[in-house]
């Protein structure tokens, strides 16, 4: 047996003996972080407990005028940084500001009219100091997020978000674990109640995230549509030889039917037009074959729409026309457009 085979097989020996106890550690950590979250839902349902405290905190947020100052250090700090970030993403005007750096010279971002977000599990991070006198300076709101009712934290703030105690998931109850996992939730709760509170939409969610598939998702149709010359378009009385051509020519597998007016009274598909080869091409017309009730959509309909209308049904769509308010065409749109932003 060969030195790597040898090394392959202590491996796999290994792994059959200690997988009954990663599974086992690793059930006990959930089972510790969900009824963390378990708690924390039971203490906001509870106005005297949380409830208040935490609809007062969106109400100051929300008033603001200027933008949510989060700060924290160690594990803290990392879910400071995740929470101003999905609060910017979701409407609300938030940085990060690092408690080291804020007591040299960051502290001249936070204004007056800012509030600040600060995490501490023990309300005793000496490393926040800085922050809270610049906070009774300036009289700068302030929220904190906390384990500990008592600590300097919640006493220097005029919102306590009181974390409920839940044991950590390490079994040294050491490592940040179930409370972080709590951080992170209470803050994900408050981005979304400002998001609602907002009345933040899908439009506004994608001028926030413009790249990746996400962006390509909540980009409106208008924006990859082809337009002009580039649609296949035709009239009912057009035979099926020149319908062919155009079809041919533009390649999108159909051909919209407009009448006098620009008004889009049709399609034909490659499908439609399959049973219709057997006929006369010149003397047989577009209106004779063309399905009269297409399935079409509008411009500020979204990619992630408009995939889930051409792919939902029991027969996909290749190709799909985008329609004014007057019923006329304005643009199509391809299966293979949306498929290249990356959206599937």
């Amino acid at each position: 047996m060969t030195e790597l085979s040898r090394s392959s097989s202590a491996l796999i020996a290994d792994s059959d003996s200690t997988r009954r106890a990663a599974l086992d550690s690793a059930q006990a950590t959930l089972a510790a972080e969900a009824a963390g979250l378990t708690a924390l839902q039971s203490a906001i349902a509870v106005p005297e407990i949380m409830g208040n405290s935490f609809t007062e905190a969106v109400a100051c947020i929300a008033a603001a005028e200027g933008r949510v100052v989060v700060s924290g250090i160690g594990k803290s700090g990392h879910i400071g940084r995740k929470i101003q970030a999905t609060l910017a993403s979701t409407g609300t005007s938030a940085i990060f500001v690092h408690p080291a750096e804020a007591a040299h010279g960051d502290l001249g971002m936070i204004e007056a009219r800012d509030v600040m977000l600060l995490l501490s599990q023990s309300g005793e991070t000496a490393e926040l100091a800085a922050l809270l006198e610049h906070a009774a300076r300036h009289a700068i709101t302030i929220i904190g997020m906390t384990s500990s009712p008592t600590s300097t934290l919640a006493r220097s703030s005029s919102v306590v978000l009181c974390l409920p105690r839940s044991k950590e998931a390490c079994p040294m109850g050491l490592a940040p674990t179930t409370s972080t996992i709590m951080q992170l939730a209470l803050g994900d709760a408050l981005a979304v109640a400002l998001l609602e509170r907002r009345g933040f939409t899908a439009n506004d969610f994608s001028a926030f995230h413009p790249g990746g598939s996400l962006g390509a998702l909540l980009r409106p149709v208008r924006r990859l549509m082809h337009e002009g010359a580039a649609m296949p378009l035709g009239t009912a009385d057009m035979p099926l030889s020149v319908v062919i051509i155009e079809m041919t020519r533009k390649a999108f597998g159909c051909i919209g039917i407009v009448d006098a007016d620009g008004i889009l009274i049709g399609l034909i598909s490659d499908g439609d037009l399959r049973p219709a080869l057997m006929r006369n091409l010149d003397s047989t017309t577009a209106g004779e074959i063309m399905n009269r009730a297409p399935i079409t959509t509008h411009g500020d309909v979204l990619a992630q729409e408009v995939i889930h209308l051409m792919t939902a049904g029991r027969k996909a769509i290749n190709s799909l026309f985008v329609l004014d308010e007057a019923q006329r065409p304005v643009g199509i749109i391809h299966l293979h457009d949306l498929l290249r932003t990356g959206i599937a």
